[in-house]
């Protein structure tokens, strides 16, 4: 280890293990496609971060494989973290964890006077002199392992826990109303930047913030009660109570908060609505805010919009089999309409995005009518609807035909104009994506109807029907198979004998019939589940729903024509996922069974 390290600071300008090079290993050993490392090298210089860090914002290589590349260029050796494994606090703390923050490294142990330590980027020579000069000071010999990111993340949770920062933040703020005398504190809510260094006020925030996308949460609630302020975080799915502060602190939190959303702070009459950005773990977070008066105070609504959670590939929405080559199918239509849908809260926004991705090409002018605009995404042209004064979806549909689009995704079809102009805009070359609100993929054409469209029209305007819910997701590390209770067996059977044989061919479903069933775990909290996948239905306009539609547009002939199809429902896709290990079956018929929407 003493050598490695030697090596890399003495040879550092000879060593193999440049960002450069890196990136040429990864292309060459066929992680990452030579167009995509091409384009992202454009939007570094644009937007001053690395490749590197793009790579990791986006996902694009697994942080593990760009570790291990590393390591096999500059023969340091590569520390992979077993599973629960936790870097004692006293080892933890012998580098500050400013330090460990800015230049991502870690300590892995001390014996007698040699340390070792886990970096993430070895080859930054600020980081190895920085070591270099502690190491001189504390009369330490030194050893380096390389570390991957998402480990080093994992890691430098422990510096700080978040109850202990919550719990100080608050004794700082309870010390400063008694240095005043009064029943506030004085903060600097004209600071913006989330800093850890700021007043009291600002730590709390910033700490709920960072625990939520640490979490995985897709919204934060700061509630006032009566005793106490309650934040609640919504984890897949459900609401969970985090934590509950002081009463005295709401006012402090809620101006906090609108001050980093620019919303006026002595209006607590009427809901406001704003948003902010900023950086959590190296990666760029929107969140949407929105205060909503309540007789004891102004609750606020946090989304998180974590770009590396709603922006998914195709492949990663749930979409298999079958359905995924209808929609990829579609996708290589010249015009026509996509429409998705399905309940609040069912993915359909992370589907349309999903979709968008793969159409916005250098080639094609996406336009998108969106409310609110959720993530911006490169290549396209995204406008956000504002009612009030008038700009809603029909007048901005209009507006965007005069932009010369090839692609239009509008948010929502909520309306017989709006419904209307898509339809139009499909028949006169363009491809449409949108929603609409129906149980099921079977009400769409019958839907559509009802807005006032033409039943002749939509053979020549509608391709894809789509619907879905979404589930949760079984924990990987503690799932069990257990015994299947037996009306679900015969419901399961039922169901599988109506699915093509393509779509089952992996599944073996005899007695003593068996699912996957939550545990709990330290990955997941003790809860089973973590995260949440979509289940999908998808139904093809074909030449037969064509002739059906000429003559019959009620459900019944159109489910006739889904048998026909061979279409799989959300319940059958559902039992596929779950007889698969990544769905609840107990879940899976809640979500899919009547009335459920």
């Amino acid at each position: 280890m003493r050598d490695a390290f030697n090596h890399v600071r003495a040879k550092r300008s000879r060593i193999v293990m440049d960002e450069e090079n890196v990136l040429i290993a990864l292309v060459q050993r066929g992680y990452l496609p030579q167009a995509t490392l091409t384009r992202l090298r454009k939007e570094a210089e644009l937007s001053g971060k690395t490749v590197e860090a793009l790579l990791y914002d986006r996902k694009m290589v697994d942080d593990r494989i760009i570790a291990q590349t590393k390591s096999e260029l500059s023969g340091i050796p590569l520390k992979v973290f077993e599973k629960n494994e936790v870097i004692p606090s006293d080892t933890l703390h012998l580098i500050s964890e400013e330090m460990a923050r800015t230049y991502e490294m870690i300590p892995l142990s001390l014996e007698g006077n040699f340390l070792t330590v886990g970096v993430v980027h070895p080859e930054n020579a600020h980081a190895l002199e920085a070591l270099t000069f502690l190491a001189k000071e504390k009369k330490w010999d030194l050893g380096i392992y390389i570390i991957s990111f998402s480990d080093f993340v994992l890691q430098f949770r422990a510096y700080t826990s978040f109850s202990k920062e919550i719990e100080n933040a608050v004794g700082m703020i309870h010390a400063a109303q008694k240095g005043t005398g009064e029943g506030h504190t004085v903060v600097r809510l004209e600071e913006k930047r989330l800093s850890a260094e700021e007043a009291p006020v600002i730590k709390v925030v910033a700490r709920i913030l960072n625990e939520a996308v640490t979490q995985g949460a897709s919204d934060i609630h700061i509630e006032p009660q009566r005793n106490a302020v309650r934040i609640r975080f919504r984890l897949d799915g459900d609401l969970h109570t985090i934590l509950e502060l002081p009463p005295e602190l709401h006012n402090a939190l809620i101006s906090r908060i609108k001050i980093l959303s620019d919303l006026k702070i002595d209006e607590t009459r009427i809901p406001q609505d704003g948003r902010f950005r900023t950086l959590v773990e190296r990666r760029e977070i929107d969140f949407r805010v929105a205060t909503f008066p309540t007789v004891v105070g102004e609750k606020v609504a946090l989304r998180v919009l974590d770009p590396t959670i709603g922006l998914k590939k195709i492949d990663d929405l749930g979409l298999m089999g079958q359905n995924l080559a209808l929609v990829r199918e579609a996708l290589t239509d010249p015009f026509g309409m996509i429409l998705i849908t399905g309940p609040t809260g069912s993915g359909k926004s992370t589907t349309l995005y999903g979709l968008m991705r793969i159409l916005a090409t250098d080639t094609v002018n996406v336009v998108t009518l969106e409310d609110p605009v959720e993530y911006y995404l490169a290549g396209m042209n995204q406008s956000q609807v504002k009612p009030e004064i008038g700009y809603d979806f029909a007048s901005g549909l209009r507006q965007i035909l005069r932009q010369d689009p090839d692609v239009i995704m509008v948010g929502e079809i909520r309306d017989n104009e709006t419904a209307e102009l898509a339809v139009h805009a499909a028949l006169t070359g363009h491809i449409v994506l949108s929603t609409l609100h129906t149980n099921n993929s079977i009400g769409v054409i019958p839907r559509l109807i009802d807005m006032k469209i033409e039943s002749f029209l939509l053979p020549s305007s509608l391709n894809l029907m789509l619907a879905q819910r979404l589930v949760t997701r079984l924990c990987d590390d503690c799932k069990k198979k257990e015994p299947l209770d037996v009306k679900l067996a015969a419901i399961v059977e039922a169901e599988l004998k109506k699915i093509p044989d393509e779509e089952k061919k992996d599944i073996v479903f005899k007695p003593p019939y068996e699912v996957y069933a939550p545990q709990g775990c330290d990955k997941c909290n003790d809860k089973g589940f973590r995260g949440r996948l979509a289940i999908f239905e998808v139904l093809k306009m074909t030449r037969e729903l064509s002739d059906i539609l000429q003559h019959d547009t009620g459900e019944s002939a159109i489910v006739k024509e889904s048998e026909r199809q061979k279409m799989i429902t959300l319940r059958q896709d559902g039992i596929l996922k779950a007889l698969r290990g990544l769905l609840y079956l107990p879940d899976v018929m809640k979500e899919t069974s009547e009335g459920s929407d």
